[in-house]
């Protein structure tokens, strides 16, 4: 039977991708230095902050690090009071619920940013477990948060569906030996298939999706 289904948070159970890009421009600006949707999408999507931080400024002390993200993250709650669930994600989870499966959330995100885009989407308590980068020693595309999600369910991989919309997500997912489902919300498919996703989907409410949960539900 299926055990478990553990989302990503952004991109995933929301389409945030392009509010993370627009607090990135508006703080690079004031540094007068440009980042292009492209540039984002190869090399910011899906990171944790400490590799998108390396990534931007290889040259400045981890203290600017820490203080670049600590702004670009506050700068993107601000921008998002609310939030849009991903369609038939509402369901999903309902049908989890209803059949007792398990649910996390596995992220890069820190965790001042799981609790606001929870909050913002109307899922605070909706999931058995958050687990987020800043406190797991290492972050995706390592398997180690996938792995410890399965671990914190009690569940395994192989009865076990994760959701992820970046590649370095679906690498983490696929490498924990979890069937992994893409959503084509930030990257091209090719992409997320080329990192090791099963599927891919432009959201919940797929009929391909569905399918794949109810055989799984059933053996």
């Amino acid at each position: 039977m299926l055990e478990a289904l553990l989302f990503d948070l952004d991109g995933t159970l929301s389409d945030t991708d392009k509010l993370h890009l627009l607090a990135m421009q508006q703080l690079l600006q004031e540094d007068g230095r440009v980042l292009s949707e492209a540039e984002f999408d190869a090399h910011v999507s899906g990171r944790a902050n400490a590799d998108l931080c390396r990534y931007l400024f290889p040259d400045r002390p981890l203290s600017e690090h820490l203080a670049f993200a600590e702004r670009k993250e506050a700068r993107f709650r601000a921008l998002s009071p609310t939030l849009a669930p991903t369609p038939g994600l509402l369901a999903l989870i309902e049908y989890a619920e209803q059949q007792r499966i398990g649910m996390a959330v596995v992220t890069n995100a820190p965790r001042a940013n799981a609790t606001h885009m929870l909050d913002a989407l109307g899922l605070s308590g909706r999931f058995e477990h958050v687990l987020v980068a800043e406190e797991l020693p290492r972050t995706k595309p390592d398997p180690l948060p996938y792995l410890s999600g399965l671990q914190r369910l009690g569940a395994r991989a192989e009865r076990a569906l994760a959701f992820e919309d970046s590649v370095p997500g679906v690498t983490a997912a696929s490498k924990a030996g979890i069937v992994t489902v893409g959503l084509s919300t930030s990257q091209p498919p090719e992409a997320l298939l080329a990192a090791g996703a099963q599927l891919v989907v432009k959201d919940f409410a797929d009929a391909r999706l569905w399918a794949v949960i109810e055989n799984m539900a059933g053996d």
